[in-house]
């Protein structure tokens, strides 16, 4: 049986943290968790999904006749451990800004899981709108069930409105870690500040990557491999990223994105607007525009009208 020198690797990590600590400022931090529990939050999540779908996402025993009586039970459990999770989120941004311990964290954490309770019905009908437009614009859905149990984009889109509504409520953490657990599993990377309409629908989503700050409309329809991204990372004086600055695209409504495309800064799609597979994209396209790349003719390559690689064409 093979001997593993344990507790000179207990000793070893524990020096490596004390010193991560007292580079971070961190070695009198109070004892017990510090941070939100990803796993707490996972559960809490599973638990969301069931109350808001319960006949397709609940228990597999559930009947109809006890719905009511299962999302009360579940909405409870959910929201009581998110509310706990915010307590950790809001006392260590405090920590971590240099501000006193609040004793108001719990009054503010509970306010914040109130006000977010509060938007599960609306979250629910923009979850529906999701639903159909996953339905409507794939000829291979079988049916509105189907989509909704199976295709990742609406798994994604799941957690992304759940994690947009902790996201403006000051959750931040809480926020990200429920993006990242879709993202985990669909391979869709949406951060929690992007704000997308009604009628949004990824289809296959393997790839897709949407940043913190675009802004997306009413019926838009992206497929698998489509970044929205920033151009480039401002800094300020010292050479620190700035953050929270509108750095990714505006994707106004009934746009199409196909595979592969490639949409960085803060430029402007407009409504009605067509964008063709693998277009690399830096400037803003009007209303009822096409993007494609550009092709050969006549035996040499096409120049571009718009963008390297791309060809507007109109």
């Amino acid at each position: 049986m093979a001997h593993f020198e344990i507790d000179q690797l207990v000793q070893s990590l524990h020096a490596v943290r004390r010193e991560w600590r007292e580079s971070q400022n961190r070695s009198q931090e109070p004892g017990g968790r510090e941070l939100p529990s990803r796993e707490a939050v996972a559960q809490a999540l599973e638990q969301l999904k069931g109350a808001l779908f319960p006949m397709r996402l609940g228990p597999h025993d559930l009947r109809q006749e006890s719905e009511d009586l299962y999302v009360g039970h579940t909405l409870d459990l959910a929201l009581h451990t998110l509310m706990a999770q915010a307590q950790l989120e809001l006392r260590a941004s405090a920590r971590q800004h240099g501000l006193p311990s609040d004793a108001d964290t719990p009054r503010q954490a509970q306010e914040a899981i109130q006000t977010f309770a509060r938007a599960l019905p609306q979250i629910r009908r923009l979850l529906d709108s999701d639903v159909l437009a996953a339905y409507r614009g794939d000829p291979a859905a079988r049916s509105v069930d189907e989509v909704l149990l199976c295709y990742p984009g609406v798994l994604a889109m799941i957690h992304h409105r759940i994690a947009h509504q902790l996201y403006g409520l000051g959750l931040p953490l809480l926020a990200r870690i429920a993006a990242e657990l879709a993202h985990g599993q669909t391979g869709i990377d949406i951060h929690p500040g992007a704000r997308i309409g009604a009628g949004f629908f990824i289809d296959h989503g393997t790839g897709v990557v949407i940043g913190e700050t675009a802004v997306i409309g009413e019926r838009v329809r992206v497929y698998q491999a489509v970044t929205l991204g920033a151009k480039r990372f401002p800094t300020d004086a010292e050479g620190v990223l700035q953050k929270g600055l509108p750095r990714h695209p505006v994707v106004e409504d009934d746009v199409v994105i196909y595979a592969g495309a490639t949409v960085l800064g803060r430029v402007t799609l407009g409504r009605d607007a067509v964008i063709g597979g693998n277009v690399w994209l830096t400037h803003d396209v009007p209303a009822g525009g096409h993007v494609s790349q550009a092709v050969a003719r006549g035996g040499s390559d096409a120049g571009s009208a718009a963008e390297l690689g791309t060809e507007a064409a109109r």
